[in-house]
């Protein structure tokens, strides 16, 4: 029994060891490896104590202007993006949740299925309707496609929040005359407010980092971080790896630390529902 106690906890604490250690590892490479000089960067044997050194940085200001113009884009777009999906999945959510029904309640696999889809499967359809439209390179196209790849399972999450708020308080507030515009925005989404914190994690971890879209739907204007990332992959002059990890750094240092700071929301997204239905 006694053996048995050290080996669960010692079993579990190198679980999450491993766990940490393939998770970390690649950023911590990213990121040393932007301080290190470039022929330190893939010596052989490994250099673990260097000088450290910003010029990759300074390079990256200085060749790769597009780059700070891709990061203001990805902030335009993915605040825009968060903004009409929690938008959108809170007003649905909050249907869902008080006005049930056997089709209402069937079509949440719905939802679910939806956001099975790979995005693959939907850009050639949308190429001729986004040209049609004359949306092409621009924010607005972005900022549509990525809210409406998450509302359906921001919808989810939401009607699952918003079904624990006792019903009595809508009709509290219906009594004393509120709309339901009203008493959604001035009574549910105050005390869904953890899920809507979920949603927008869920969207910004997902819009800051998307490629697939923004390589198909823009070209020059509306540019964002991975893919002008992704063009310094593709230079002419061959890749510089300092200059390239200094970029990744920039570009994962935001979105890490929102990520860290909103842990808890994010937890309690990804268990919505596992204690209620």
């Amino acid at each position: 029994m006694r053996a048995e106690r050290i080996a669960i906890p010692l079993g579990k604490a190198l679980a999450v060891a491993a766990i940490l250690l393939w998770s970390l590892f690649p950023i911590a490479f990213i990121a040393l490896s932007s301080l290190k000089p470039g022929q330190e960067i893939f010596a052989v044997p490994p250099k673990y104590v260097f000088t450290p050194t910003l010029s990759h940085y300074v390079e990256l200001w200085r060749g790769w202007r597009g780059f700070f113009a891709g990061l203001l884009n990805s902030v335009i777009v993915t605040a825009g993006a968060t903004l009409l999906a929690v938008a959108a999945s809170t007003c649905a959510g909050y249907v869902y949740a008080r006005h049930g029904g056997r089709l209402l309640n069937a079509s949440v696999a719905g939802l679910i299925v939806v956001r099975l889809i790979p995005p693959i499967v939907v850009t050639l359809p949308l190429f001729p309707i986004v040209n049609a439209l004359r949306l092409n390179d621009t924010h607005a196209v972005l900022i549509i496609l990525y809210a409406a790849f998450f509302v359906s399972l921001g919808t989810v999450l939401m009607r699952t929040f918003i079904q624990q708020i006792p019903r009595e308080l809508d009709e509290a507030a219906a009594i004393d005359g509120a709309s339901r515009l009203t008493t959604l925005w001035r009574i549910i989404v105050p005390l869904a407010l953890p899920g809507v914190l979920a949603v927008s994690v869920f969207v910004i971890v997902y819009s800051w980092n998307e490629f697939l879209f923004a390589f198909i739907f823009t070209a020059t204007r509306a540019k964002t971080a991975p893919l002008v990332m992704s063009e310094m992959i593709g230079s002419i002059d061959g890749v510089d790896w300092g200059i390239l990890f200094a970029a990744a750094t920039v570009q994962l240092a935001p979105v890490l630390l929102f990520v860290l700071f909103m842990n808890r929301y994010l937890v309690a997204g990804l268990t919505a529902g596992s204690t209620k239905g």
